[in-house]
């Protein structure tokens, strides 16, 4: 870095769904903006082979300033007729069609390091190459923060992972047992069925939950209208109250936290359902020890049965924990005022140490869990752009 100068105004960490779209939302608006980092990431090589999106299509479209790069758009250029439910691999594809798009400079290399630099900030991308930016978004989303029980922390990666990490079921064997009860671990039992494996769903909660159960709620003049948002994310009521993160944000957090954590308690979506059927699902049961014998995995449940698998498949979710973001400098992250993990950011998406944003789903904790789904990108990059559009010098 010479003097006082810089390499970009804007750097952008992570060009998922949230990365592109507040590039795209802040090229808009003249600033220099540069993104780092493979497009669309985490959703090829981390997600489940075969998934389907659960939001509903109102809610699958990353937002950009004009509403010109929705999905619609996407699927009338490449001949596709509009699905009721989009498939990983179509989101995967708009995605890196959206980074073609949105007009902001970007760089495929990944962030290695992130640290203040006067200032500024100074990024060491993965070859070494050093880039000073002005500000910095951090939309690394969520693939660093996946969680696994610890019962399951001694067996070795051969054996055990999550269903983020982006394993084959072809190398997992035809013995699998999947726990959780989420759409992660659902979606991913009804996947290895349909491929022919014997798999268990193994689920803590004593029934499983599916969103929408209640259509009727949803057609009822003006009390569907003013109870539910068109993102679809919560209860009747919540999904309202969910809608709107400037208002949430004011809650107290107790409050704000039951609300966001009711939003998003595991639940399946109603398709699965007949996707489900055969497959075997033990509820009310936990692991309560795992170890390998020989080429298999031991478990036992705390009803005192046993199992035998290959492979223990893990749909246990993420949780939002700073330390996880490896590209951080520990001297910078601990300079980040911070929540249970998550960065406490303000308006503007704005944290502690001036000139670092957080989007996506770290800032869930003190903005709701809109910001945890692909519709939470036209709230998030919005609330970038008009920060950015008075705070200019």
């Amino acid at each position: 870095m010479k003097g006082n100068s810089v390499d970009c105004n804007v750097a952008i960490v992570g060009a998922g769904p949230y990365g592109l779209s507040a590039a795209a939302h802040l090229h808009a608006l003249g600033i220099d903006t540069h993104v780092f980092g493979e497009p669309m990431e985490f959703w090829s090589t981390g997600m489940p082979p075969g998934m389907i999106l659960r939001s509903p299509r109102p809610a699958s479209t990353i937002s950009d300033p004009g509403d010109k790069f929705t999905i619609e758009v996407y699927e009338e250029l490449i001949g596709a007729p509009p699905v009721k439910r989009i498939p990983g691999d179509t989101f995967v594809s708009y995605g890196k069609w959206f980074q073609k798009q949105m007009g902001a400079s970007h760089d495929r290399r990944h962030v290695a390091d992130l640290r203040r630099d006067g200032s500024s900030f100074r990024l060491t991308l993965e070859d070494g190459t050093v880039v000073t930016s002005k500000r910095v978004v951090v939309a690394a989303g969520i693939g660093s923060f996946y969680t696994k029980p610890q019962v399951f922390s001694d067996l070795c990666p051969c054996r055990a992972t999550h269903c983020y990490e982006g394993k084959r079921f072809a190398e997992m064997g035809k013995r699998i047992a999947v726990i959780g009860a989420g759409q992660s671990a659902l979606e991913c039992g009804a996947l290895l069925h349909e491929a022919g494996v014997d798999v268990e769903v193994i689920a803590r909660i004593p029934t499983l939950r599916w969103i929408g159960m209640h259509p009727r709620m949803h057609n009822i003049p003006l009390v569907s209208k003013v109870a539910y948002s068109k993102h679809d994310i919560g209860p009747f009521g919540i999904s309202r109250l969910v809608a709107y993160p400037n208002f949430l944000y004011y809650f107290p957090m107790d409050s704000r936290d039951k609300i966001r954590k009711r939003a998003v308690r595991s639940a399946g979506a109603p398709w699965l359902i007949p996707r489900l059927e055969g497959v075997k699902i033990t509820t009310g049961c936990n692991v309560v020890s795992a170890k390998e014998v020989g080429s298999e995995v031991e478990l036992k449940l705390s009803d005192g049965t046993e199992r035998r698998v290959d492979h223990v498949l893990m749909g246990t979710g993420y949780r939002v924990d700073l330390e996880r973001y490896k590209f951080l400098a520990p001297e910078l992250r601990n300079e980040i005022k911070q929540l249970d993990g998550y960065p406490d950011v303000r308006e503007g998406l704005t944290t502690s140490v001036p000139g670092l944003h957080f989007t996506g789903a770290p800032a869930g904790r003190k903005f709701g869990p809109l910001v945890y789904f692909v519709t939470g990108t036209e709230w998030a990059s919005n609330e970038l752009a008009s920060w950015f559009r008075r705070h200019r010098n």
